[in-house]
């Protein structure tokens, strides 16, 4: 019995001592960086007890050895560990991709994805940087469904046009509105990509209402960084890259083609009266294209400092971007300084100041594009010595039309300007009561804008004025304040957010220019020229004030629904209509939330509806007065003409529109997005032109009515989600069909080469039919067509021609789709962008591509399945050649209308994160990324130019093409 007692007393004790708690210590560090996290949630499982890591990413906690702990923090993958026998358990936690998806950026705010019910495009910060480029707009394009990035042009530091879901305005604001951190801008901010968080581009009626009056274009909202809490880094960016002039399917003729191209003139060049042609011209050949264009460089550096803690977090960037263009001559400048700082003076009051700055400059004596391409290839530029030649001078051997040498005058005249830009933001945030905040922001920004252009006395261009200066300067500064109300509440299955704000923002600008004649050469001064010349000024402002409402209920993560309304008050409104009222209401279900759903491989599955009203203002900032020019002087006294018929009756322009969406995801690996809507634009604002006889120039009307519908798909995939291998692909593509409903008294309205008419796109084209080419005789080819009987026959005549719809420059369908692999550190990404279906009116072929009506311009080379008329029978695309031209052939019409079609390699890029281990941490190294870039590699098209991206309006007419480039970089963080 006592041996009994004995082993039960030893298995007793035996048991408490395995069970008894011990003290379990550790750190939990980042993955990625091994910067340790504060915060994280240690809990022992199945439990209520826990702690929370320190300042340092340390913990402490006494468990039992048979607990399992779980270590959990926002943002990041969820680990479990068993104690056991261990002491001491570190976790390093990777970051969730599904996490950091669930929360996106809205209007004055944020909201989970899952309870979302408009239409977001959400783009983070490693995708904004692919590209090298100084400004934010072009890395948006092919990342977004229904978002359309127009380049336009491939000079340095400019800025390409952003459509979103179709045009619907006229003479209203088209580009869409754009936020820096809760402040509204004036136009495109110029920011450094490098300093931005993240971007959302708001789409439909229910994402963009509250911001009432300037969103019917859609609105782009910019978050910029901020420090992590925990985490102190500097981290150093470095690209330098190299550019090349892109060509694309465009050539002009060499010394030979330009000889046999005079010579197919036959009998209409009378080659006895013109002894300058004879074949001593075939020992002339000059290349002007390779002349004026280079390879350029481009050097991007970044240095960032950040430092978070409980009380204070500190984000401090400066960057500096150089790049000169592939056309010599033209240097782009830009430095930018950012400080975002986050301060808890208390529990319930936060400060967040923010400041950012940029400066750039350009040195301009840049080739001409034009003369490039319109010179003649038996015109030489210098003499036997290297002397650069004038033509205008008696003897000097020259054919060109124009008997112009740019070299010549390029030699002396030059020009430069600088852009200073200004943010500041005073914004914080005061916890009034549990769940009710009240948060300011207030933002103030300055712009200005100073150049100056130097015309030397010794420049054909400067001898009139024995030289010339000219100073131009212009200043912009904005206004901004919101206060609001938010209420944030859950309880049981019920959630609701909620905010009330009243806006104020306003705008003034001036300007002011000077030329100076009669100067001293090398002088930049304007006081030291003889005499003025020319001195002008300009002015104008706008205010505009709003109240607005938002609410959003969610009920058991299943039923969702929100509803805003925005009352606005602008400056360039009559008192009839000086204020508009914008709402919106939306709907979503979650429908993988329901107990009836059941399903192994959809993951996902929400329904979203919209119905709301947008609005826009006219270009105008004054269109309800009548306007006076004071530019007029009688007896040198300065007198008032008419200039502007005044309408106190113009009214809002405002877009209803409508959303339907579909979220899903399938496997836990592929994400899909559908959305398909309706925009129907009332009220279209209009400037209508009136008879000169009148006095005045044109008012202001509400014309008519433009209808937008549209499909949007967007999907991403992740293929492979293996530890060390991962692959994923992304698509998106916007389907946008556009239509004008309404137009005064139903009249079409002509300009230029488009024309608006009831029925038909926003962007039709409106000219003359071609028709090919005469098989008998080589003549061109027009269509007329009966206005009674609608009967069509053909006429060599342009001027008896019919103008005529003849297609669209809106695309079908546009988009794009990306792959990103990485394998053992080893990553690999590339990004297309393409558009199909636009027309393109390729206006520059009226000079160089004009069958001798032109003939002292060089012309094109004929692209492969073109061929030139020669003889009867002949079914060619181009008529015979004649000297001085052939019938106007090369007079406006669709034959200079060519498919804009193109799919571009936007972006490919091989990088490689550096282990770190040895020689990095002996350097103090947490991350350090190498990589090769290319940008605009390759782009297939038919369109015969040299870009396909030739801007929103559709016109290409000698535009800066968008140049190849290929950078190196690293990325070091410490």
């Amino acid at each position: 019995m006592s041996r009994s007692l004995f082993m039960l007393v030893a298995f007793l004790l035996f048991n408490f001592s395995y069970a008894q708690e011990k003290t379990i210590t550790g750190q939990v560090t980042d993955s990625e960086t091994g910067m340790p996290i504060p915060g994280v949630n240690v809990l022992v499982k199945n439990t209520t007890k826990g702690v929370a890591t320190d300042f340092d990413g340390n913990y402490s906690i006494d468990v039992d050895a048979t607990a399992t702990l779980v270590f959990s923090f926002v943002g990041y993958e969820t680990v479990e560990k068993t104690v056991g026998s261990n002491s001491v358990i570190n976790v390093s936690l990777a970051i969730s991709a599904s996490e950091l998806d669930e929360v996106v950026v809205v209007a004055y705010g944020t909201q989970k994805k899952s309870d979302v019910t408009s239409s977001v495009a959400s783009i983070d910060a490693e995708e904004l940087t692919d590209v090298t480029s100084p400004d934010v707009s072009t890395m948006l394009q092919g990342k977004a469904a229904g978002v359309q990035v127009i380049q336009g042009s491939g000079q340095p530091g400019s800025v390409p046009d952003i459509r979103i879901r179709g045009i619907s305005s006229i003479d209203g604001r088209v580009s869409p509105l754009w936020v820096v951190d809760g402040v509204i801008m004036h136009g495109t901010p110029n920011l450094n990509p490098n300093e931005i968080e993240s971007i959302s581009v708001l789409k439909d009626a229910s994402a963009t209402s509250l911001y009432g009056s300037r969103a019917a274009s859609g609105v782009v909202v910019v978050t910029t960084k901020q420090a992590k809490i925990g985490r102190s880094e500097l981290t150093l960016s470095s690209r330098v890259g190299f550019t090349h002039f892109n060509q694309g399917n465009f050539d002009v003729m060499n010394s030979r083609q330009m000889f046999d191209y005079y010579n197919a003139f036959g009998d209409t060049f009378d080659q006895n009266a013109n002894a300058w042609f004879n074949e001593d011209l075939l020992d002339r050949d000059y290349d002007w294209i390779d002349n004026g264009t280079q390879q350029g460089l481009v050097q991007d550096y970044n240095l960032v400092f950040t430092a978070g803690s409980e009380k204070s977090k500190t984000y401090i960037s400066l960057g500096y971007y150089d790049e000169t263009g592939t056309i010599e001559g033209y240097d782009f400048d830009k430095l930018s300084f950012r400080l975002n700082h986050d301060y808890d003076v208390s529990d319930r009051l936060t400060l967040k100041p923010k400041i950012g700055v940029n400066y750039s400059a350009i040195d301009d004596k840049q080739h001409s594009l034009y003369a490039m391409l319109t010179y003649m290839p038996w015109d030489l530029p210098y003499d036997d010595e290297g002397n650069v030649l004038n033509p205008q001078e008696n003897g000097v051997d020259w054919v060109g039309r124009d008997q112009s040498n740019y070299l010549y005058d390029l030699q002396w005249n030059y020009s430069e300007n600088q852009e200073f830009n200004l943010f500041g933001n005073f914004d914080f945030d005061f916890e009034i009561l549990k769940n009710l905040n009240f948060i300011s922001t207030n933002g103030y920004t300055l712009y200005r804008y100073d150049s100056m252009s130097y015309t030397d006395p010794a420049s054909n261009s400067g001898l009139a004025d024995n030289g010339r200066l000219y100073n131009y300067t212009a200043r912009r500064i904005t206004r901004f304040t919101n206060q609001m109300i938010k209420y944030n509440n859950t309880w049981g299955d019920h959630s609701v957010t909620a905010l009330a704000a009243y806006e104020y923002n306003d705008y003034k600008y001036e300007n002011f220019s000077a030329t100076g004649r009669g100067i001293v050469a090398g002088t930049e001064i304007l006081n030291n020229a003889a005499e003025p010349r020319a001195v002008s000024g300009f002015k104008n402002d706008y205010a505009l004030q709003s109240l607005l409402f938002n609410a959003n209920y969610t009920y058991s993560d299943r039923y969702l629904a929100q509803a805003s309304i925005r009352r606005d008050g602008a400056s360039n409104f009559g008192e009839n209509n000086q204020y508009g009222t914008f709402y919106s209401l939306s709907g979503g279900w979650n429908i993988h939330n329901e107990d009836f759903f059941e399903s192994d491989f959809i993951n996902q599955l929400k329904l979203r509806a919209s119905y709301g009203s947008v609005g826009n203002r006219p270009s105008s900032l004054y269109p309800q007065y009548d306007l006076y020019s004071l530019s007029n002087t009688y007896n040198g006294v300065p007198v008032a003409t008419p200039s502007q018929l005044g309408n106190e009756d113009v009214a809002w322009e405002v877009s209803y529109q409508s959303n339907f969406g579909l979220d899903t995801r399938l496997f836990d690996r592929v994400s899909l997005s559908f959305d398909y809507y309706i925009k129907n634009t009332s009220d279209l604002l209009y400037f209508v032109k009136i008879p000169d006889v009148t006095g005045y120039s044109g008012y202001w009307e509400n014309i008519g009515g433009v209808k937008n519908t549209g499909f949007e798909l967007n999907l991403n995939a992740d293929l492979i989600t293996q530890e060390d291998f991962t692959w994923s692909f992304n698509f998106n593509m916007g389907v946008n069909k556009n239509e004008v409903t309404e137009l005064f008294e139903g009249e079409p309205i002509i300009s230029g080469r488009k024309r608006l008419n009831e029925g038909d796109d926003i962007n039709t084209w409106y000219m003359r039919k071609w028709m090919g080419v005469d098989p008998d005789n080589g003549d061109p080819l027009w269509e007329v067509v009966d206005a009674d009987t609608g009967e069509r026959t053909l006429t060599n005549n342009w001027n008896e021609a019919t103008l005529q719809d003849v297609g669209s420059a809106s695309p079908d369908f546009y988009g794009g789709f990306g792959t990103v692999l990485d394998y053992k550190g080893i990553n690999l990404s590339a990004n297309f962008s393409f558009s199909k279906g636009n027309e393109i009116y390729n206006a520059s072929r009226e000079l160089y591509d004009a069958d001798g009506a032109y003939p002292t311009y060089n012309q094109q080379v004929l692209a492969d399945g073109w061929s030139r008329w020669t003889q009867p029978g002949d079914n060619a695309t181009h008529p015979r050649p004649v000297y001085g031209g052939n019938n106007l052939s090369n007079k406006t019409s669709s034959r200079y209308l060519e498919d804009g079609s193109y799919l571009r390699m936007r972006n490919v890029r091989l990088g490689y994160n550096v282990p770190m281990t040895g020689w990095a941490e002996s350097l103090g190294l947490s991350r350090l990324n190498v990589f090769l870039s290319g940008d605009n590699l390759w782009t297939i098209t038919d369109f015969s130019g040299m870009d396909p991206e030739v801007g929103s309006g559709g016109v290409n007419s000698t535009l800066y093409p968008v140049s190849k480039r290929i950078t190196f970089g690293l990325t070091a963080s410490f």
